[in-house]
């Protein structure tokens, strides 16, 4: 299993793999985990210290080779990940020992250390008759952290059967194309086949086996998709071809006739006993579903799954067999990051669970979006702090709390350009104020899948809510808001460059409680690339879209419901649109915004000696002494309503100053708007043909000019 990118796991010995998930983002953080062949602990005891040695020396020798290869490059894009190949070498090793004893558990994930509070989890590649026992035991030792089940297979059924029988216990699943479907698997005719079989036809069942899993064909494609010369992909075909010869002869020794039958067996009872429980499972689950899957029907399985248990979400990989985990492709902590899956207490906290992503999973990102980049060749402006615009980012600061706050194109088409060159020019992650939609639903329906939004959840995108925002402040995060938010995004014809903003201040006063400095900017190029056909409006007045608008809304979560106006106009809607050959877009960040001159320490002094004087200290007073019966406390009572009215007074004033920031800061951004498409008009390479010319003739990489600042 893929399972770098983050330093995300770490595992030490326990009956089964016990991991912790690390908020750890340095890839090079791996270290092998350790093979046990302890007893298992009883739900009271504490469980023992792991033992200081491990029980595999060939794949430990491998990983520290691995190890050393990162230290002596010195950079984390020459880390070698270790293959199933190693893993399976392991576990031939396993098969082949005599000493006896209880059964032996080996980690597919490459691991270092974990961060405090970090939450349990347990890899269940099968049949592990010790599960529920370690759960119980772990969540009494650390009952306020969730434990996280990650289940293949018949190990999914295994995850699902102890949620049943725990519901009590916070679980977070992860199922991996679960055996629940076993009985509509086309492995159920070699139960009678088997039986009949002569001994000498046995071995091509593994080949069977082999074949169904998809691995070998997902071997071959992963050698020619890298593209090398053809006597280079021979070679590399040549020893793929051999080492699947050693996978398929492991897979005869630890596949005789009784084994197959047993486990077969095995999987159907599992199944039966985990499908008759769906309905008392109620932990939060998430479905990795194989679109090419030819063992079991899991992608129709994810769908069923996601239908039965209460808080489920799917992951489809439609290219993907049914050794999902086992594909290079396929990193198990950026599915994980991506959906939001991450949590070490109760509650999932957005900015505080966050990992942002790591280089190789940002490149991965960027090269998926690369030809938004390519076909706008955005120009990106920033003003100093004397005032002066200059290209490029230099204006800045590097330090937050940062607001940036300006307009939204249609479609948010100006996020992917923008997101990317902040975090490789930078290195500053935009951590974005989204709307709940990218999060959650309130119902399945024909809203585009939680899936669709994985990206901006990597990226850093949190639900808009006052709580969310106090928290990326408090730890100086860089925040990305649109005040327009939908309704600007979503505009209609000719109101491009329009801003839809509240009448009320809705975020001057929270950055002013930190001192975060406010950036406006503005963007523009979107009428270079599309023309609105029909718009809300349009669409409205045609009764199927208009019935579609209604369905998409209401399955929505609803954003400003106490305010009016047009900014209030939160329907879900597609605009028809018609491209064009795209232009370009240009940015313009403003001069920076300081907040601190809103009288901030001052305000938190006196609003922070109320609270704790008024609000906490004076209520224990009366209790003890009774109202009134001291004259020292009533005069202190009189003194605090005075520090009442004059907090009172300061808010008011407060809250004058933030509006008058508040339209200062939509000023700006008109500002920004309009030197834009002033200046853009004298760009010479504002059109396509222009700028291919230019790369073409200088490179690819190299930077378009643009007009005269």
């Amino acid at each position: 299993m893929a399972a770098t990118g983050a330093g995300f796991f770490t595992a030490v010995s326990s009956p089964i793999l016990r991991s912790q998930l690390s908020p750890s983002i340095n890839p090079k953080h791996f270290v092998s985990a350790r093979v046990t062949s302890r007893q298992p602990v009883s739900s009271t005891e504490p469980p023992p210290q792991p033992p200081s040695s491990s029980g595999n020396g060939r794949l430990e020798k491998k990983k520290q080779e691995a190890a050393d290869t990162v230290t002596k490059s010195g950079g984390e894009s020459e880390e070698r990940r270790l293959s199933w190949k190693d893993y399976f070498e392991q576990s031939e090793d396993m098969i082949r020992s005599v000493d006896g004893g209880p059964p032996r558990w080996f980690s597919p994930l490459d691991c270092y250390s974990r961060s405090n509070n970090s939450p349990l989890l347990l890899f269940l590649p099968g049949l592990v008759d010790l599960v529920e026992r370690t759960v119980r035991s772990e969540n009494y030792l650390s009952p306020n952290r969730p434990i996280y089940l990650v289940g293949e297979s018949i190990g999914a059924c295994l995850a699902l059967s102890v949620a049943a029988r725990n519901p009590d216990i916070d679980l977070m699943l992860i199922l991996a194309n679960p055996a629940t479907s076993f009985s509509r698997s086309p492995l159920q005719p070699l139960i009678p086949l088997m039986q009949i079989m002569p001994d000498q036809f046995h071995l091509t069942v593994p080949y069977i086996v082999s074949l169904m899993t998809g691995l070998p064909s997902k071997m071959v494609m992963a050698t020619v998709e890298k593209r090398l010369p053809l006597q280079q992909t021979i070679g590399e075909l040549s020893e793929q071809f051999g080492e699947l010869l050693s996978y398929i002869s492991v897979l005869v020794d630890s596949l005789p006739r009784e084994t197959l039958m047993w486990k077969l067996q095995m999987i159907g009872s599992a199944s039966a006993y985990a499908n008759s429980r769906l309905h008392a499972v109620k932990a939060q689950t998430l479905i990795l579903s194989s679109g090419r899957d030819l063992v079991l029907p899991s992608e129709e399985e994810g769908e069923r799954l996601r239908r039965t248990l209460l808080k489920c979400e799917i992951r489809k990989f439609n290219d993907s067999g049914h050794a999902l985990l086992l594909e290079d492709s396929v990193d198990l902590v950026t599915i994980i990051k991506g959906a939001s899956f991450y949590r070490r207490a109760r509650c999932l906290d957005y900015v505080s669970d966050y990992m942002p992503p790591t280089p190789p999973e940002f490149r991965k990102i960027h090269e998926s979006i690369r030809w938004t980049e390519i076909a706008t060749c955005p120009v990106m402006l920033s003003t100093l702090e004397n005032g002066k615009i200059v290209r490029g980012l230099e204006g800045i600061p590097s330090e937050g709390p940062v607001l940036f706050v300006g307009y939204h194109m249609l479609l948010g088409w100006e996020l992917a350009p923008l997101v990317a060159r902040f975090w490789a020019e930078r290195n500053i992650l935009l951590r974005g104020i989204a709307h709940p939609m990218m999060f959650r639903k309130l119902r399945h329906g024909k809203l585009p899948e939680l899936s669709s939004f994985d990206t901006f959840r990597m990226l850093g995108a949190v639900p808009v809510s006052a709580t969310n925002f106090y928290k990326l402040f408090a730890s100086k995060s860089h925040v990305l808001l649109y005040p327009g938010g939908m309704r600007e995004a979503l505009h209609r014809k000719g109101e491009e460059y329009k801003l839809f903003w509240p009448e009320q201040s809705e975020f001057v006063r929270m950055a002013a409680r930190f001192g975060a400095t406010i950036i406006p900017f503005g963007v523009v190029g979107e009428d270079d690339i599309s023309q609105v056909l029909l718009d809300y409006d349009d669409l409205m007045k045609i009764p199927y879209f208009k019935a579609e608008i209604a369905d998409l809304t209401d399955e929505a979560v609803k954003l400003r419901t106490d305010i009016e106006g047009e900014v209030a106009n939160q329907d879900v809607h597609l605009p028809i649109i018609l491209p064009k050959l795209p232009g370009r877009f240009y940015f313009l960040f403003g001069k920076p915004i300081e907040t601190k001159g809103i009288d901030r320490d001052e305000a938190t002094v006196v609003y922070v000696f109320y609270l704790l004087s008024y609000a906490d200290i004076l209520p224990i007073f009366y209790n003890e002494f009774g109202d009134g019966e001291c004259n020292f406390y009533q005069q202190r009572a009189k003194a605090l309503e005075q520090l009442r009215d004059a907090w009172r007074k300061h808010e008011l004033r407060g809250r004058d100053k933030a509006h008058e920031l508040y339209l200062e800061v939509k000023s700006e951004v008109e500002k920004c708007l309009a030197f834009l498409k002033e200046k853009r008009e004298h760009d010479p390479y504002r059109e396509l043909l222009p700028r291919l010319i230019f790369q073409a003739t200088h490179g690819f990489d190299s930077d378009v000019p643009t007009f005269e600042l």
